[in-house]
């Protein structure tokens, strides 16, 4: 049976994270469905991502998210992540949080470029946990990050 991945995004994001994240699956792995969903804001992914898991019966989600860069926005994307482990511990099964804020880049070229390399790493770590936990047992310890240069070993 081929496995199910959830994707959730918010439509408040500058940037299509979900769509370069399955792109990036889609180039390592084959015979998987994917299952979307659509949000307006990252409080609404935890419902979104435990009715995937829930109702789609997804085996992994993927959760997409832009955090404007105000003080407010910070609280806001700290509940959605608590939201989010939350959703995981009630369901037994992970979701990636894949969250940009908005005052990560120095500029929108830089934030683009992050949002880009976040969703792509962290879907090349979604394959490595769903079909090649070996590969993510070799690299723990080896200070690898997503979205920016990896800080490496000590």
């Amino acid at each position: 049976m081929s496995k199910r991945i959830g994707i959730c995004s918010t439509t408040f994001a500058r940037y299509d994270m979900a769509s370069a994240a399955i792109k990036q699956i889609k180039k390592q792995v084959t015979g998987v469905k994917f299952v979307e969903s659509y949000v307006p804001g990252v409080k609404d992914l935890p419902v979104a991502a435990k009715k995937l898991i829930e109702e789609e019966n997804c085996d992994i989600v993927m959760a997409f998210g832009m955090p404007g860069g105000e003080k407010i926005d910070k609280l806001c994307a700290h509940e959605a992540s608590t939201g989010l482990i939350q959703a995981q511990l009630m369901t037994n099964t992970h979701i990636l949080e894949v969250f940009v804020h908005e005052d990560e880049g120095k500029d929108d070229k830089d934030l683009k470029e992050l949002m880009f390399n976040r969703a792509t790493q962290h879907a090349d770590n979604l394959v490595k946990m769903l079909f090649k936990p070996d590969q993510m047992r070799r690299e723990i310890g080896t200070g690898i990050r997503e979205g920016r240069e990896n800080k490496g070993p000590l």
